[in-house]
């Protein structure tokens, strides 16, 4: 089989069964590990599929891929991410920080920071900060996401009204390059709007993948945002926009 033929076959495949493994799909076309790594390397750079821990899933359209494996997608590059804005972030701030992968890895971050306030729909982040005894956390009511650990909905998008912090640092399922943060859910979207609402200040939070990722349902631009940190590299004309709007471009980088 071509390797033009193997990389049709093994897109069906993942778009079959909403997942694969590198070892599944070895053994399935006969070849490899080292040769299906490089074929979804190769489909992973088209935007086709999205690498995960040990394989891959379809790229993403109009469902979010699972919450586990949002997890293990380009860990590293989120835990520079956050290490990143967690030094932009002083000690006695007060905090919104959403539902997400990367934004849980900021509250990782924030571990030994003192006096902080942080408000957050993620029972997640609220787990994780917890260990820090110098951490007052606030969990805002709502619908209970099962698949994430987040509160969304009407109730929710009223709590945070009752707030005005410091900071709002916040995730997005996609970054197109006309500067809009995307998202799946509309109930999650009027939270993240309420969030960047009632904050002076708001960082977004983003790696490499959402960059290459689609979503259905609008936020708001990056024109509305102070800050992005990411390990992507920003097209041009992405990051002249942000110029323009003076919205910074934190770019990290990290050994391979």
């Amino acid at each position: 089989m071509s390797t033009s033929a193997r990389h049709t076959a093994i897109l069906a495949e993942i778009t079959r069964h909403g997942k694969a493994t590198v070892d599944g799909l070895a053994a399935h076309f006969g070849v490899t590990v080292q040769t299906i790594r490089r074929d979804l390397g190769q489909l992973s750079a088209t935007g086709a599929v999205e690498r995960i821990h040990g394989g891959a899933v379809p790229a993403s359209g109009v469902q979010n891929i699972g919450y586990d494996d949002r997890r293990v997608l380009n860990r590293r590059a989120k835990a520079a991410i956050a290490l990143r804005v967690a030094k932009d972030i002083p000690n006695g701030s007060s905090l919104f920080i959403n539902i997400g992968t990367t934004t849980e890895s900021v509250a990782t971050a924030l571990l030994h920071h003192q006096d902080l306030l942080v408000v957050t729909n993620s029972l997640n982040v609220a787990n994780i900060l917890a260990r820090n005894p110098k951490c007052e956390v606030i969990v805002a009511g709502g619908t209970l996401r099962r698949t994430d650990g987040g509160l969304v909905g009407e109730l929710t998008s009223d709590f945070l009204t009752q707030f005005k912090v410091d900071i709002a640092v916040v995730g997005v399922s996609a970054l197109d390059q006309d500067g809009d943060l995307l998202d799946f859910d509309p109930q999650e979207v009027r939270v993240s709007r309420a969030i960047l609402k009632q904050a002076r200040h708001s960082y977004l939070v983003a790696d490499a993948t959402k960059f290459t990722r689609q979503a259905p349902v609008r936020i708001t631009s990056l024109a509305q945002i102070d800050a992005l940190y990411t390990d992507a590299a920003v097209s041009e004309g992405l990051f002249q926009k942000c110029q323009d709007w003076k919205t910074q471009v934190h770019r990290v980088r990290f050994p391979n």
